[in-house]
């Protein structure tokens, strides 16, 4: 058997994702946060969406196929698929952490608010204007398409399993949205056209699907949130750099 699906999960509700939107509200340049990007944990309200998540997962058969799963090496990724298996019942499948789904990395704009960056680094600013959010490189971090380069990376692994029918994915928006756009092969405008009308939720599903190896993977559902209540529901992009750019 070979992977003919791909299940992508983001990651609950994170205290940065909390402590982002506080300082966007005030007006802050710097996002307060006591742990390092990939220390950060879930935010109490991150813990119930991925029990939600867990129930939702049970309840669509995530296991009734063998199931192999790969995870961000981030602790709020690592805390979300943990907490979904556990509130779903599930028996955790063969696990893989790895490096190349960690959340995408911003650099020099790192922990800074939008007034932030262009209080800030000006120059930088102009930079991601000029280039487009594509192909800007924070200095020190990455662009939308040296994630997807690595992800590309991942994507040839998958094609290397043997035995799971189905790859559940816990990380990252940026993961996410990337993961869909290597494998629908979209090119920078048909991505950012997608982008500028699709947000990844936090302790959203999204799937992919192939008929088998060397066949196009479709897109069978985006940020699925219809396991959370209303109130329940964030999209929070966290981190200035995930404005979109036209």
């Amino acid at each position: 058997m070979a992977v003919t699906e791909i299940w992508l999960v983001r990651h609950g509700e994170s205290s940065a994702n909390v402590a982002a939107a506080r300082a966007e509200a005030a007006g802050a340049d710097v996002i307060e946060v006591d742990h390092r990007d990939a220390d950060v944990p879930l935010s109490p309200l991150g813990e119930e969406q991925s029990r939600a998540l867990g129930q939702e997962l049970a309840d669509r058969g995530v296991d009734d196929v063998p199931v192999a799963l790969w995870v961000s090496p981030y602790r709020r990724a690592q805390q979300t698929i943990g907490i979904a298996l556990d509130a779903g019942g599930l028996t955790e499948p063969p696990k893989r952490v790895d490096e190349r789904l960690r959340d995408r990395e911003l650099g020099v704009l790192d922990l800074l608010t939008r007034d932030g960056v262009r209080n800030r680094y000006p120059d930088e600013e102009r930079r991601r204007q000029w280039l487009g959010k594509y192909y800007h490189r924070p200095a020190g971090g990455e662009s939308w398409a040296d994630v997807m380069l690595r992800l590309r990376t991942v994507l040839t692994d998958v094609d290397r399993l043997e035995g799971p029918g189905r790859l559940l994915v816990a990380a990252h928006d940026a993961v996410v949205m990337l993961t869909v756009a290597v494998c629908l092969d979209l090119d920078e405008h048909a991505l950012m056209a997608f982008a500028e009308d699709h947000t990844v939720a936090n302790a959203s599903l999204t799937r992919l699907h192939r008929d088998g190896p060397g066949s196009p993977w479709t897109l069978e559902e985006f940020s699925a949130v219809g396991h959370l209540d209303d109130d329940e529901v964030t999209e929070h992009s966290g981190r200035k750099d995930d404005a979109r750019v036209d």
